[in-house]
């Protein structure tokens, strides 16, 4: 019986064990059982070398492109300060520092300090730089190169009309750059940009080419050649004269601008094609100025409205508007209207790449052009001259000739018969200045991005005919537009610019600003 008892009891106490051991179970939430998840392991493998290039990539890797470009370049970058005289208000900032030396304590007279950047192009000590970067400064030019020794610099000359100049050290082992051919330059190319900006030595950046032939009107000179390289390769305040190159080490570009509100990269940066910059350079240095050939030619881009009205083939070329009477062009047999479609084999696409491949040119040199006259092409070929043709000379350095003092508000003057136009120009009639008791019809008003200056009428134009029908007052011509507008008719305007007359064809079909 005591046998039974102890089976009995050992049974219970297991039974009692595994209930407790549920109870427990059910209590933690622990009887139900996980989900099964696989864990993987990644070995990670760290190497302390430089990663390589697969065999047969070593000269495409960008890794090695880039690095071995900048190794090349950067020495032949250098660093420019200027003290320039200055007798307006400016902003005292880390680009403008002013001193106040002794006698400018009686004889006052500030100074700003300015930075730039420039490019040795010569062993024997020429740099390229940008024009404004030392305007103005004489021989108040100090260079820092890679070396961090300090140089002065001599002002051998330069060309506001291309914001380029040339100055020179001493020296004759500097690292003068491989000048490339910027003809060859594509958009897409890889390029980097090599500057001083906001004072930081020896900076580089990379981007591509996003543009070519960019007229950004940034240069204020009434000769101005733009024609720029863009870039996204980051430029700033600093940059100006530094260096844009290729993959194969090559300069290709003089950076000159930014395209900002702020006046910090926001984008986009302009080079000057070295193409340009070394023609520039050479005459600089050669003969002390630039030895400049001028057609003697006003001129448009061809728009749509130009080539259907002319059957031109496509949307290409440049119309030649106006010519100096006695001129390159006027003497070479050029004729207003004609499209001029080549210069020298190169297709010319806009008015800026017409005055590009001009300014590659000095008098005396033969220039080939083929134009599109009377529905057909036709080659030119003539000589070009510069300054020492009296015509040119005149035309070169006529200023803008100023009508009257008369300023006009955003309303009507008192007075004055204005009248404004869809197509964005208003016109009134004013007093000819040889002869105060007749009235002409004169345009006082054209609104940028208008189809009037899309056209090329300029403010002070005076309107003489419209449609070869001569224009008396202003009344008679609102009348005659404004029936044209409704039409959407091509109108061809004669009118006297200074002392040149000239046709504009104004295409009124096109959309109206809002």
């Amino acid at each position: 019986m005591a046998l039974h008892q102890k089976i009995l009891t050992a049974v219970l106490l297991l039974l009692t064990g595994v209930l407790l051991g549920i109870v427990l179970m059910v209590s933690r939430g622990s009887w139900i059982s996980p989900e099964r998840v696989e864990v993987r392991y990644t070995d990670v493998v760290r190497s302390s070398e430089p990663i390589e290039p697969a065999p047969g990539e070593e000269d495409y890797s960008p890794s090695y492109i880039f690095r071995d470009i900048a190794r090349d370049i950067v020495p032949a970058v250098v660093y420019i300060e200027t003290d320039v005289a200055v007798d307006r208000a400016m902003p005292d900032d880390e680009h403008h520092e002013f001193e106040e030396q002794f006698w400018e304590r009686f004889l006052p007279r500030r100074r700003a300090q300015s930075i730039g950047s420039g490019v040795m192009i010569s062993p024997d000590g020429y740099i390229l730089t940008n024009h404004h970067v030392v305007d103005g400064a004489d021989d108040r030019i100090r260079v820092m190169t890679h070396d961090k020794k300090e140089h002065r610099a001599k002002l051998v000359g330069g060309d506001p009309s291309t914001d380029l100049a040339v100055i020179k050290i001493d020296t004759d082992n500097a690292n003068a750059l491989v000048i490339g051919n910027s003809d060859n330059v594509e958009v897409g190319d890889w390029v980097m940009a090599v500057g001083n900006p906001f004072r930081l030595r020896s900076t580089v950046t990379a981007g591509i080419v996003s543009a070519k032939g960019r007229d950004v009107d940034i240069i204020s000179d009434r000769m101005r050649i733009e024609s720029f390289i863009q870039t996204d390769a980051a430029i700033n305040r600093g940059n100006s004269g530094g260096a844009l190159v290729n993959t194969r080490g090559e300069l290709i570009g003089i950076n000159t601008a930014i395209a900002s509100e702020s006046g910090s990269y926001q984008g986009y940066g302009f080079a000057v094609p070295i193409n340009m910059a070394m023609k520039i350079g050479q005459d600089i240095i050669e003969f002390g100025e630039v030895q400049r050939a001028y057609l003697g030619v006003e001129i448009a881009s061809v728009d749509q409205s130009l080539a259907d009205r002319l059957d031109l083939q496509k949307i290409a070329g440049v119309e030649i508007r106006n010519l100096v009477s006695g001129g390159s062009a006027d003497l070479g047999g050029l004729k207003q209207g004609d499209v001029v479609l080549q210069i020298n084999g190169y297709p010319v696409d806009e008015a800026n790449r017409l005055q590009e491949r001009v300014a590659l040119m000095r008098p005396g040199d033969h220039i080939s052009m083929q134009v599109w006259r009377d529905k057909q092409t036709k080659d030119v070929e003539f000589e070009l001259m510069g300054q020492d043709n009296e015509a040119i000379r005149e035309w070169t350095s006529a200023a803008p000739q100023m009508r009257n003092e008369l300023e006009f508000s955003p309303n009507e003057e008192p007075g004055i018969s204005e009248e404004k136009f869809n197509s964005g120009f208003s016109v009134a009639d004013l007093a000819k200045p040889e002869d105060l008791s007749q009235d002409e019809v004169v345009v006082i008003r054209v609104l940028e991005g208008s189809i009037a200056d899309t056209a090329g009428l300029l403010e002070e134009d005076v309107i003489i005919a419209l449609n070869d029908n001569d224009v008396r007052n202003t009344k008679t011509f609102a009348s005659k537009w404004r029936s044209m507008e409704e039409e959407g008719a091509t109108a061809s305007l004669r009118i006297l610019r200074g002392e040149d007359k000239m046709t504009i064809h104004v295409d009124t079909s096109r959309d109206h600003l809002p």
